[in-house]
């Protein structure tokens, strides 16, 4: 909820108007033009690193062309079909002969790079001056699989957010055994690049667009609108899982899939997790379909800017569901506390000590080798150390989701651990 986030900071500061939202609508569909001085000068722009995954597994990869031939698209009525792009996540054992897996495809991250960023993301990225695209993230491209049966994870991003900005959790849970699916959300990403075409050489691209969103309501509309989108989204790529599990290849370019992928999944262990609205949308697609077993929300909204609830905080889950959230002044906390008090099932609140909303991406990996001050990087990604955060945030995770998709309990989430004291435990 990146986007709706930064709308509802400005609204609380008593600076937001309508033509204050309408700029900020142009502003993510327009590429900037202006060169920054590092680009100007000449010098290549800066690669990064995402840390190592730290599971027994290498990682593999491959990225999926779905289309959903049921439905229109909800976001632009003239196209008849619901179009999205997906990347799986998985334990290898046969890494090095295979091609790295870019961060993001060359069109996507000049898109990504050229634009002002912090309007998606709310941060202070500098732009012309990093190259996404190679963006080392210790994946391997279509590896085979190692393993049957793995317990399958739905990853949900921010809103503005593209479904690699928290590659470094994804592949690490996919070195501990689990086959990860992340999903961009055509049209609220702040891009998607499709595999190539005829008329589109280097694969067509779609990027964010927004309604007017400049009223309460409108917001309120528009974030119901997303989750809802997103739960039909998620279920259809469960369906799509399904079809490659039984040996279908439903890419829409039939693209080769790695070997052993078939019999790979684990339909009946699936849990779903996400980043802001991403999160909001685990909680959300939960509610709205039963084959998700577990979910875990970071730092996203149960309650929309009117004060309503989301149907999950409403009425609860029977089912298990982790809260993780940042630290300090938040807005999460009546829809939180509904959510709480009416779900029967399994539920806890985390908060990360020292930690920002982006804290549960990979600005916390990526944000430090950029050189932004002390006081950037502080209101970025908070005061807590970047190593210390992700250790903790790696821990908790796969231990929520070893305890109720594989069975095995390591006790981390009974209580606060001296191990990991930057975690508190709320409620």
């Amino acid at each position: 909820m990146a986007i709706a986030q930064f709308i509802n900071r400005r609204r609380r500061a008593g600076v937001l108007a309508a033509a204050a939202l309408a700029v900020l609508a142009a502003a993510v569909d327009v590429v900037g033009a202006a060169q920054p001085a590092d680009a100007a000068a000449g010098r290549p722009p800066v690669g990064l690193s995402l840390p190592a995954p730290t599971g027994r597994y290498q990682v593999g990869s491959i990225a999926l062309h779905l289309v959903d031939h049921s439905r229109a698209d909800p976001w632009q009525p003239d196209v008849p079909y619901r179009e999205l792009m997906v990347s799986l996540y998985y334990p290898t054992r046969h890494a090095a002969d295979h091609a790295p897996t870019p961060y993001m495809l060359p069109a996507a991250a000049a898109h990504f790079d050229a634009v002002d960023i912090n309007q998606y993301l709310g941060l202070d990225l500098p732009t012309g001056q990093t190259n996404w695209a190679a963006t080392a993230t210790h994946v391997a491209q279509r590896a085979p699989v190692a393993g049957r049966g793995l317990p399958v994870l739905l990853y949900s991003p921010g809103l503005g957010e593209p479904r690699t900005w928290d590659t470094t959790l994804v592949t690490d849970l996919a070195s501990r055994g689990y086959l990860v699916v992340t999903i961009d959300n055509t049209y609220e990403s702040p891009e998607v690049q499709f595999p190539l075409s005829a008329t589109d050489p280097d694969g067509p691209l779609r990027t964010l667009t927004l309604p007017d969103i400049s009223q309460p309501d409108q917001l309120t509309a528009f974030l119901a609108k997303t989750l809802a989108v997103r739960a039909a989204d998620t279920s259809f790529v469960l369906d799509s899982l399904a079809a490659l599990d039984t040996g279908h290849n439903p890419d829409a370019e039939h693209t080769a899939l790695p070997a052993g992928l078939t019999g790979a999944f684990n339909l009946r262990a699936v849990g779903m997790f996400g980043h802001s609205v991403g999160g909001s949308a685990a909680a959300v697609a939960m509610d709205a379909d039963p084959r998700i077993t577990a979910g875990l929300d970071f730092d996203g909204n149960l309650s929309y800017p009117d004060g309503s609830l989301t149907a999950p905080a409403a009425h609860g889950l029977r089912r298990p569901f982790l809260l993780v959230g940042k630290d300090g002044d938040t807005d999460t906390g009546p829809g939180w506390q509904a959510f709480l008090a009416n779900t029967p099932g399994w539920a806890k609140e985390l908060t990360l000590r020292g930690s920002e909303h982006a804290s549960f991406t990979d600005a916390e990996a990526l944000l430090p080798q950029l050189g932004l001050s002390p006081d950037a990087l502080s209101a970025d990604i908070g005061t807590i150390d970047p190593r210390v955060a992700l250790t903790t945030e790696r821990a908790y995770v796969a231990a929520f989701f070893d305890r109720w998709l594989r069975g095995r309990n390591n006790h981390l989430l009974d209580g606060p651990s001296p191990a990991y004291p930057a975690m508190e435990f709320v409620g």
